[in-house]
């Protein structure tokens, strides 16, 4: 594989994992100030859950993302939130060209390990032989943020922000949320709330709204579905991109498992950085 190919891996599964996060990029919340009585009761309801959802610390997920042409994937695994973002993924690549990639490589299932100053993405063999037989890539959040364009930032907010309870505080961000009824998830009532979050209405986050618009996004559908206890069971995103449409459904259960994420071996480990500085020498 060429030196550019191999770029081109290590910055498709950082993607791919930014995307399967399973959470929203984070968002200020809306006020009451205009709603009407139905806004402003779904609104309680909705800062009350996002209350309970964030309260839990931790999750097993389950999740399908799709986003354009350019992949589809899913992910399962436990995810912790106490002391920063921690826990392990599944993530398999299911379509797309990037499955089409990973496939040639034996890579198209991952593991990936959460820690709080980094994430860890497992190869398969085909591509390991290209990270000189080491089997892990290591992306640490500090290096992702110095990332030109606003890309690596916007990818490690994603990331450090994998957390069921941002996708309350973005739908809490929408000017038309609104109650749709109750419904059962998994055979549990439920009770589902939906609204249009648009980039331009994040005006307490400039930096938010430019890394939105910079990925080609003007505004994201949220629909969230929320239990008995006031915990996120479900959720679904969309929204168009520069890479085309993306969507991503989300389940949510068994809050309060115990999580764990062991740091891989340092011999068996290829720095994200240090990768890219050596393919860009020899390319």
């Amino acid at each position: 594989m060429t030196s550019r190919g191999v770029r081109r891996v290590a910055l498709a599964i950082a993607a791919a994992t930014s995307l399967t996060g399973v959470a929203a990029c984070t968002a200020p919340a809306a006020s009451d100030a205009g709603k009407t009585p139905h806004q402003s009761r779904s609104l309680a309801a909705l800062r009350s859950a996002e209350r309970s959802t964030h309260g839990a610390r931790s999750a097993r997920v389950r999740s399908i993302t799709t986003l354009g042409s350019l992949m589809s994937t899913k992910a399962e695994g436990a995810l912790g939130w106490r002391h920063g973002l921690t826990g392990t993924l599944t993530i398999t690549y299911t379509g797309g060209s990037t499955a089409d990639l990973m496939r040639r490589l034996d890579s198209t299932s991952l593991e990936t390990r959460y820690l709080r100053d980094a994430y860890y993405a497992r190869v398969g063999p085909a591509f390991a032989r290209q990270l000189g037989g080491k089997h892990w890539i290591k992306y640490p959040y500090d290096y992702l943020d110095t990332l030109g364009g606003g890309s690596g930032a916007m990818m490690t907010d994603l990331m450090r922000n994998t957390t069921p309870n941002q996708s309350v505080r973005l739908l809490l961000a929408s000017e038309d949320v609104r109650r749709v009824g109750e419904e059962k998830v998994s055979g549990e009532p439920t009770t589902h709330y939906s609204g249009t979050v648009h980039v331009s209405d994040l005006v307490g986050d400039s930096t938010l709204q430019k890394q939105l618009s910079q990925a080609g996004v003007s505004k994201e559908t949220v629909d969230i579905w929320v239990d008995g206890k006031n915990l996120l069971v479900k959720k679904t995103e969309k929204a168009d991109t520069a890479n085309g449409a993306m969507n991503q459904t989300a389940y949510y259960s068994d809050y309060g498992v115990k999580v764990s994420a062991e740091r891989p071996p340092a011999g068996d480990t290829q720095d994200f950085g240090t990768l890219l500085k050596k393919q860009g020498a020899a390319g």
